[in-house]
């Protein structure tokens, strides 16, 4: 395999606000606003419309988790009228009618135009999508063949809305509740509740209602090209020499990999003492599985391959790590208690000393984070989901000092696509399993979730599902083969083929299967 570019170099420092500002055009324009007291239409185009009802009559014009842009940068021709106390509006593609009052299914509607072939095409608020094309899900942890999926944007009704009323804002500040903010922007909750809804009205012009989903909330980043190579990933306890023993026999087998997956025992997780809790989240390599973790990246960079460390954060920073004291100190914890740092988004100070500690192990050679969140949507703040605030941070961080950024994690809802490379998560091995993952690949695109891979686990599962003969796991890489890109699109799809190596011993129980960009 070539040599890898020149690899980024990364130190401890503090966070510059350029890497978080957004590239962003929130407002909508004037003329393409109907509004009274407490309520506001906005024609962001044609087919795409914004609904908003406000009891306090303030609207919000920043950015969102989700929607990053309201101004496309054209006026929307449209005739207006008012009847009988209702507001009709007509463009090419819609017709709504609102009785001015709270939104309720008898008094907003909307009628897709152009749509013959279902008797659907009209939307009353509160309507559930039966028509709808689906997205993706967050995760498929435990799933056993298919699963309900989120919806997308594409409907055979001819018409999807996505409900912005919980989602947080994007402000520009210098404090956080009292404390310093480094990072120049934050996520905050909005300052008055509102109803805030996008309809996507677009009939059947399904490349047009993703391409416009993209421009509403922001385009997919390009990965690097090593991202599009193979990716190896196993849960299994590696030492350093057999890992790197492992990557030498798949060069001589032919099979090529970019990228190295360490799953969690990396770092410490047997030996931490009960009193601190389990060892699921952990910070510290472990020195009898990796006594030399400086020498191990820079061998696996010298063999043309980038590397990537699993986390499950949630747990915080406990005592026994190598960079607690540093950590206990950034937010004021006296490192002699040995009291937990918790695992706390909303505080500057933690969010801070967290990149701080990762800033360190990438100067040390990792390149990027699989962020295996697993533990549920609550933080302190209301509406915000430590998943999203994972990806958003991690990715924008991980662009510091000019650097490519990429991250690994699981999909938080729409707006992800922003944030790549996607994790599917752990599915169990099953022919069902299987035979849901091309559905599950390509409507994840009806959201714009373009770039995304997954784990299937075993070898339990594997016996359970047909596995090799005898019990013994297979290790397999699935294979990029081919790539595409759907037109009008900027989410590339590729089919896998498998290939496995049967190992020459039976492997510990901890297995999980494999990982690969798809």
């Amino acid at each position: 395999m070539a040599q890898s570019p020149q690899l980024k170099q990364s130190s401890p420092t503090s966070p510059d606000p350029q890497d978080f500002r957004l590239d962003a055009t929130p407002a909508m324009r004037a003329d393409n606003v109907v509004s009274g007291e407490h309520w506001r239409i906005g024609l962001i185009t044609d087919s795409l419309v914004r609904f908003e009802w406000s009891d306090s009559g303030v609207f919000e014009n920043r950015p969102t988790q989700t929607v990053l842009n309201r101004d496309f940068g054209s006026p929307v021709e449209r005739r207006v009228t008012e009847r009988d106390g209702r507001v009709i509006i007509d463009t090419a593609a819609l017709t709504i009618v609102y009785d001015q009052q709270p939104f309720s299914k008898e008094g907003l509607s909307v009628v897709v135009k152009g749509v013959a072939d279902t008797q659907f095409n009209t939307w009353h608020y509160g309507d559930a999508q039966r028509g709808n094309l689906k997205g993706t899900a967050r995760t498929l942890d435990e799933a056993d063949g298919a699963i309900e999926l989120d919806n997308g944007v594409i409907s055979r009704d001819g018409w999807a809305v996505i409900d912005d009323s919980a989602a947080n804002i994007i402000i520009e500040t210098d404090t956080v509740n009292g404390k310093a903010n480094p990072f120049g922007t934050w996520v905050s909750p909005r300052a008055t509740a509102e109803t805030d809804l996008y309809f996507f009205g677009y009939g059947h012009r399904y490349i047009e209602a993703v391409r416009d989903f993209y421009r509403l909330t922001g385009p997919t980043p390009l990965l690097p090209r090593f991202a599009m190579g193979n990716w190896w990933s196993r849960y299994y306890r590696y030492t350093q020499d057999g890992y790197l023993a492992l990557m030498d026999r798949f060069k001589r087998e032919g099979i090529p990999f970019t990228t190295s997956v360490i799953d969690m025992d990396w770092h410490r997780v047997d030996d931490v003492d009960p009193k601190y809790g389990s060892g699921w989240t952990g910070y510290s390599w472990n020195r009898e599985l990796f006594p030399a973790p400086p020498a191990f990246l820079a061998d696996l960079h010298r063999r043309g391959l980038r590397t990537t460390l699993n986390v499950h954060p949630r747990d915080g920073v406990r005592a026994f790590e190598d960079a607690y004291p540093e950590v206990a100190k950034r937010v004021g914890i006296d490192p002699a208690t040995e009291e937990n740092v918790e695992f706390d988004l909303t505080n500057p100070d933690f969010v801070d000393a967290y990149f701080d500690m990762h800033h360190r192990m990438e100067a040390e050679g990792v390149d990027f984070w699989w962020l295996d969140w697993q533990q549920g949507g609550v933080t302190r703040q209301k509406g915000l989901d430590p998943l999203w605030m994972l990806n958003h941070m991690h990715y924008l961080d991980s662009g510091r000092g000019g650097n490519w950024p990429l991250t690994f994690s699981r999909y938080a809802g729409p707006g992800s696509h922003r944030y790549p490379v996607g994790f599917s998560g752990d599915t169990i091995v099953t022919w069902e399993s299987l035979a849901f993952q091309p559905q599950f690949t390509a409507t994840a695109s009806n959201i714009g979730y373009g770039w995304g891979g997954g784990h299937s686990r075993g070898p339990a599962d594997q016996r359970r599902g047909g596995g090799p003969p005898g019990g013994a796991p297979a290790t397999c890489s699935a294979t990029a083969t081919k790539s595409w890109r759907p037109a009008g699109t900027s989410s590339a799809r590729s089919a896998r083929s498998t290939d496995c190596i049967r190992p020459t011993r039976r492997s510990p129980a901890r297995s999980r299967g494999t990982s690969t960009v798809t």
